[in-house]
C-alpha cells in the first residue's frame, strides 16, 4: 500500500495495492440506491399487508386479512363448486349406473385417483400394477371376479380367503407331482389334483371357483409371482394362505374399507378399479 497518492484528484481513498490497484470512493449508481430504497418500501409495505411480524403466539395479522388457510378454503371452495354437480348425481347411482355415464364415468375416474393412491397404491402400486405379494389391477385376472359390483363388494368388506397347508398331507414325489401340474396349466391332468381335494376349490377344470376366491391355476398368472416360480407354487401348496396353525404360510388379507370411507368414495373406487382393469 503506499503512502502516497500516485493518483491525484481521483476520488479514492488513498488505500492503494501493488501500485494501481486502489479503493475508490464513489457514491453508488443511482440504479441501485432506488433498488435499495424500494426494497425497504416494499419490506415494510409487505408487514402493513400481510401476516409478518411474531408477537408472542401469533403473527402480526396485516390489514388485508390474508391467511394461507383461507386462500387454501378459497380454492377449496372452487373446486367442490366445480364438483358439486357431478358428486350429487353420483350420491343417487350405482357404481353400474355411473359406467352408464360416459361424462361421470370421466369424472369419476379423474376425481378418484387420489383415493386410490391414498387407500390403494400403498399395496397395489401406483398404477395398480401390484405391489410383491399384492394382486395386480390391471389385468383381468380376478381371483372373486371382475364386475364392478364384486369389486365394490370387495373394497367394502374386505377379503380373507384361506387355502389348506398340505406339507403333512402329500407325500414329496405327490408335492412335485403337482407342482409340475400347475406350472404347465394343466392341473386337471394330474390324478391327484381331484384325489387330493384341490378340486374343491379351484374347480373341475382349474380355473378356480370365484364364489371361494380360489386362483385359476391354468392360465400361468400368479398370485404370488417369484423368480423360482415353482418354488413359490410348492411354498403355497405346502403352506397354504391364511392357514391358521402354520407360522409360514401365506398371508393375504385385503382390508375393509367400509368403515373408513363414505358409500360415495367406494363406489367411486369400484368405478375406478374397474376400468383400471377393464373390468370384466
Amino acid at each position: 500500500m503506499a503512502d502516497n497518492n500516485p493518483f491525484p484528484g481521483e476520488n479514492n481513498t488513498g488505500h492503494i495495492w501493488d501500485d494501481n490497484i486502489r479503493e475508490l470512493s464513489n457514491p453508488p449508481p443511482g440504479w441501485w440506491m432506488i433498488s435499495f430504497w424500494a426494497s425497504i418500501a416494499f419490506f415494510i409495505g409487505y408487514g402493513v399487508l400481510y401476516p409478518f411480524l411474531p408477537i408472542g403466539e401469533e403473527p402480526t395479522k396485516g390489514i388485508l386479512g390474508w391467511t394461507q388457510i383461507g386462500e387454501f378454503n378459497k380454492g377449496l371452495d372452487e373446486v367442490n363448486a366445480v364438483r358439486a354437480p357431478y358428486e350429487a348425481k353420483i350420491k343417487d347411482l350405482t357404481a353400474k349406473q355411473i359406467l352408464e355415464d360416459d361424462s361421470l364415468t370421466t369424472y369419476t375416474i379423474a376425481s378418484s385417483k387420489v383415493l386410490f393412491g391414498d387407500f390403494c397404491a400403498p399395496c397395489h402400486g401406483g398404477g395398480g400394477q401390484g405391489g410383491p405379494e399384492y394382486p395386480v389391477l390391471v389385468d383381468d385376472n380376478w381371483l372373486y371376479g371382475g364386475t364392478v359390483e364384486t369389486i365394490e363388494q370387495t373394497i367394502t368388506n374386505g377379503r380373507k380367503a384361506t387355502m389348506t397347508a398340505h406339507a403333512n398331507i402329500l407325500k414329496p414325489e405327490e408335492m412335485e407331482a403337482l407342482v409340475k401340474s400347475i406350472m404347465d396349466g394343466k392341473p386337471t391332468e394330474e390324478p391327484l389334483y381331484a384325489a387330493k381335494g384341490c378340486i374343491a376349490c379351484h374347480g373341475a377344470d382349474g380355473k378356480g371357483l370365484q364364489v371361494l376366491g380360489a386362483a385359476n391355476l391354468t392360465d400361468k398368472i400368479w398370485r404370488f409371482p417369484a423368480q423360482d416360480q415353482a418354488e413359490s407354487v410348492r411354498h403355497t401348496i405346502m403352506h397354504g394362505v391364511n392357514f391358521a396353525g402354520d407360522p409360514k404360510t401365506r398371508e393375504a388379507i385385503m382390508p375393509a374399507f367400509g368403515e373408513r370411507l363414505s358409500k360415495d368414495d367406494v363406489k367411486k373406487l369400484a368405478v375406478y378399479v374397474y376400468k383400471l382393469g377393464a373390468g370384466q
